[in-house]
């Protein structure tokens, strides 16, 4: 024969269980709106247009602070200055 106050108990810390199981969840979901909405705020500040050598085509964009960069498909980085557009410095990759 079960004893009804052990099944009681079960139940009771079933029940805190579960609701702490859901409080966790929910502190986790918010957690996560809190810290992607403050990551998405501002929308990345692109170049309106980019002005790349003769025969070159575009494979990559990366951007700094002062700078973006242009990986081309003949294995160069172009990087250009954000404010004139102007281009700094050509780095060529290696094989």
């Amino acid at each position: 024969m079960v004893d009804t106050g052990t099944v009681r108990y079960l139940r009771l810390l079933v029940t805190i269980l579960t609701v702490t199981m859901i409080a966790g969840f929910l502190v986790i979901v918010a957690l996560f709106v809190i810290k992607f909405s403050s990551l998405g705020g501002d929308a990345a500040d692109l170049p309106d247009t980019i002005t790349l050598p003769a025969d070159t085509n575009a494979t990559a964009f990366t951007q700094g602070p002062d700078w973006y960069a242009v990986v081309t498909d003949d294995d160069r980085i172009l990087i250009f200055d954000r404010t004139t557009g102007d281009l700094r410095q050509t780095v060529r990759i290696q094989n």
